[in-house]
């Protein structure tokens, strides 16, 4: 129940006590409209873990960075939104060829044609390098390489 505006949007819906698959296909609603549709542009949806760090890594950051986005974790440490650092390196909608950043979810990596695996890998190297740059804060793949 705590993933991102699900209470919301469970509440908006006049879901007060909400089934598993009530949760389930409010989830599905919500990533759907933030992920691409892979039947209309290529994509493996979220392709970065969020990261997390210890406190005095964010209290670093986010003394530069009052707007980042990021959720409580385990003691002494903080999980980032990886979308909101790709986003502020300067990747979203970025292209490079056929692969690119998404428009509007700098979390995904997207194939607009005729990209190659080694493309999209490639481009994922480099939105790692500069997060770490900029913020010192190591993305991690999500998606399963082949």
């Amino acid at each position: 129940m705590s993933y991102g505006s699900l209470s919301k949007e469970l509440s908006d819906a006049g879901i007060n006590h909400p089934t598993i698959k009530d949760v389930s296909n409010t989830v599905i609603k919500i990533r759907s409209s933030k992920l691409p549709d892979p039947a209309k542009i290529g994509n493996a949806g979220s392709f970065f873990k969020n990261p997390v760090i210890e406190n005095s890594v964010f209290d670093k950051i986010k003394s530069q960075y009052n707007d980042i986005v990021f959720f409580p974790a385990h003691h002494g440490h903080t999980k980032l939104a990886a979308g909101w650092l790709i986003e502020h390196c300067g990747w979203k909608g970025k292209r490079i060829g056929d692969a690119g950043v998404h428009k509007d979810q700098a979390l995904v990596l997207v194939n607009y044609g005729n990209a190659t695996g080694k493309e999209i890998y490639d481009l994922s190297t480099e939105v790692i390098a500069s997060v770490k740059e900029k913020f010192g804060v190591e993305l991690e793949r999500e998606v399963n390489m082949i």
